[in-house]
């Protein structure tokens, strides 16, 4: 299956973590479409600012603000804290693993491509299309939520279907019109959300010290009374275990709030210096998760108590945000207003961003032969036009909403779309420590590519297993009641999963590369090719400029 310049003839007994003195270069088989350097033919048209604020803020949506007032009412404010706080270092590992991966490989198909070609063509094959339907399926999930929103101001039934029509048709215009409307649109957008989840942290903060005219100083008090883990009502009699089940609840929904963080790196091959920007925007997520997830749960679980009855209504709009609970109950009439309306644009942004991941994760499938070749079709400016185009086919699930018999199917498609991304955060971190043990048993070394993480590959291996159980306990809720629908929903997309690992491995005849076969050359381009001289900042604007971006 490989040819090789150089290889060691006594190939099965090779250190894993030692370099080799002269690098191997293996050569894949052109069966497996792996030099597809000169097929694809998107183009390079996000700028180093778009890279920057997609990292920031690209996919925060309706989880963050919306959902972590569920997950606080769920577990309490430190139940909300922990959860929060591991799926955060989960997120991160798998993002520092697809991004050591991109900066080696930076091409179209990302994580799905680097599984295909680093594990096995048939795990490629699988992730690629898990990853799809669930960032497909989560475009009209949070179109629903952005007409949901609306209803803030607008509550008549009758407007929803026209709000959707609408939602529905810029969304999908945005993506139509090229890549560089897309890096714009979510420029703006990203920069609203910061602006918006800054200023929630500052208004908290008065709000908690008293800087209101009740002049009310609230403090830790809710930590205290009712207190820092609210039980689950599974348990009742065993007090302890019933909290701990409680924390164990919010996983799936803080794993919603994180879902997609990866598009930034999935956007590499039409980024501009692809391997400089991916890499410093993926340094930066660390302190993106710690101010924005972190401090935001930190925040809410200061503000309001996890009984409240305010927050335990469900209205979709920013009426159940903690934040609007508490300035309501400060006497400050704008602002909620004002929180509805950025939180819109999140849920906006985020249907958005997963049209932009779905289009491009199944432009990647189709250049390795993987979905139909007509989908590999780009305009003359780098656009892949017919995968947009069936990836804004999903968007029209939205209108399932408006109905009460889907709206249950509505409702599965949103359980499995948070499920989906669990397995793809795993295969991230597994395709990671194949693609370190192929670059050390060829003579590759790891600390010379243009991103390495210190702490791989131990990050990878705790991602690896807390995304294990967090699958394994994904719909723990239903052996205490069950039923046969939420049984499915939690864990349908395993069996999903192995047919198509095991489907297309059995069609195919494929193998698991062995670390001296893995092709890390092939269709990759150089440095040279992908890396612009970096301009130094000349003026004070500019170097503002290049610390925000």
């Amino acid at each position: 299956m490989a040819d090789y310049e150089k290889r060691d003839k006594q190939s099965d007994n090779f250190d894993p973590e030692k370099v080799v003195d002269e690098p191997i270069v293996a050569h894949a088989s052109p069966a497996f479409d792996f030099d597809v350097h000169d097929l694809d033919r998107v183009q390079r048209r996000l700028k180093q600012r778009h890279v920057q604020m997609i990292a920031i803020a690209g996919t925060i949506g309706t989880g963050l603000f919306l959902g972590s007032g569920h997950a606080l009412g769920q577990a309490g404010p430190l139940g909300a804290l922990i959860a929060y706080a591991l799926v955060g270092t989960v997120a991160y590992s798998s993002l520092c693993a697809v991004g050591e991966m991109t900066t080696w490989a930076p091409i179209s198909g990302t994580f799905p491509h680097f599984a295909a070609r680093w594990v096995d063509p048939a795990l490629g094959f699988a992730v690629g299309w898990n990853y799809f339907y669930t960032t497909a399926i989560s475009i009209p999930v949070e179109i629903t939520a952005a007409v949901i929103l609306l209803g803030f101001w607008d509550d008549n039934l009758k407007h929803v279907p026209i709000y959707l029509a609408i939602i529905c048709v810029l969304v999908s215009a945005i993506n139509v019109f090229g890549v560089r409307y897309f890096g714009e649109a979510e420029f703006a957008f990203s920069i609203i959300k910061i602006s918006l989840i800054i200023g929630l942290l500052i208004a908290g903060l008065v709000i908690d010290l008293g800087g209101t005219p009740n002049h009310d100083r609230i403090g830790f008090r809710y930590w205290k009374n009712p207190g820092a883990i609210a039980p689950l009502g599974l348990e009742p009699k065993h007090r302890n275990l019933d909290k701990f089940l409680a924390i164990v609840s919010v996983l799936v929904q803080a794993a919603f709030s994180f879902q997609g963080m990866e598009l930034v790196v999935i956007a590499a091959s039409e980024t501009e210096s692809p391997r400089r920007n991916i890499a410093k925007a993926v340094r930066r997520v660390f302190y993106r998760i710690l101010v924005f997830y972190i401090l935001g749960i930190l925040m809410i679980g200061m503000l309001v108590a996890y009984n409240d009855d305010e927050l335990l209504k469900s209205t979709g709009t920013a009426a159940q945000s903690p934040f609007v609970i508490a300035i309501n109950r400060a006497g400050i009439k704008v602002l909620p207003h004002i929180i509805n309306a950025a939180v819109f644009t999140s849920a906006f942004s985020a249907g958005n961003s997963f049209l932009f991941c779905s289009s491009r994760v199944l432009y990647g499938l189709a250049l390795r032969g993987q979905a139909p070749k007509y989908l590999t079709y780009c305009t003359k400016k780098g656009l892949p036009l017919y995968a947009v185009f069936t990836c804004s086919v999903f968007s029209l699930l939205s209108f399932m909403s408006c109905s009460s018999g889907a709206n249950m199917v509505f409702t599965w498609f949103v359980n499995l779309s948070t499920t989906g991304g669990f397995t793809g955060w795993f295969v991230i971190n597994l395709t990671y420590v194949f693609f370190r043990r192929g670059l050390l048993a060829q003579g590759f070394d790891p600390k010379q590519n243009t991103y390495n993480n210190p702490w791989q590959p131990w990050l990878s291996y705790w991602g690896m297993f807390w995304v294990a159980i967090f699958i394994l306990v994904n719909g723990f809720q239903v052996f205490w009641n069950f039923k046969a629908a939420d049984f499915l929903t939690a864990y349908i997309n395993i069996p999903i999963f192995i047919s198509l690992y095991v489907g297309w491995k059995l069609y195919k005849r494929t193998k698991v590369w062995h670390p001296l076969d893995m092709d890390f050359v092939t269709g990759i381009p150089t440095l040279e090719e992908t890396e612009e001289p970096e301009v130094p900042p000349r003026h004070l604007g500019d170097k503002i400029a290049n610390v925000l971006f």
